[in-house]
């Protein structure tokens, strides 16, 4: 059985479109001295995501700086609601201070809405 190029191309292009979106989904784990850091690259249309358990009272310095503008929250989940303690768009570069008002598994989150990957480095100290 003999298939055309254009045929393939189309299933090709349908695979890849139904292909699940790709994220970077890393563990918070900290070092001996209480801090983490990560670098990663955080593809177009895609997200890193920076999960960890944390518990009401600490403070959780952070910062980061992207090659490209990302949009960037800090969010835990209730239920169905999701919580946002900071949330910015269009950010290369950012710092703060998470002061856990709950019992909680919180995210640090960063998008890429540009057409290129971007580098990303991100700092969390307790």
């Amino acid at each position: 059985m003999k298939t055309s190029a254009s045929f393939l191309a189309a299933i090709t292009a349908l695979l890849l479109a139904s292909a699940p979106a790709h994220a970077d989904l890393i563990d918070l784990q900290w070092d001996s001295s209480g801090r983490f850091e990560k670098t990663t690259s955080v593809d177009p249309g895609k997200f890193a995501e920076i999960c960890g358990k944390l518990s009401k009272g600490q403070a959780i310095g952070w910062s980061f700086k992207a090659e490209s503008a990302m949009n960037f929250n800090i969010h835990y989940h209730e239920g169905k609601k999701v919580e946002f303690p900071a949330k910015a768009d269009g950010l290369i570069t950012a710092e703060g201070k998470l002061v856990v008002g709950v019992d909680q598994h919180y995210c640090w989150m960063w998008t890429n809405q540009t057409d290129k990957a971007s580098a990303l480095t991100v700092t969390l100290q307790k």
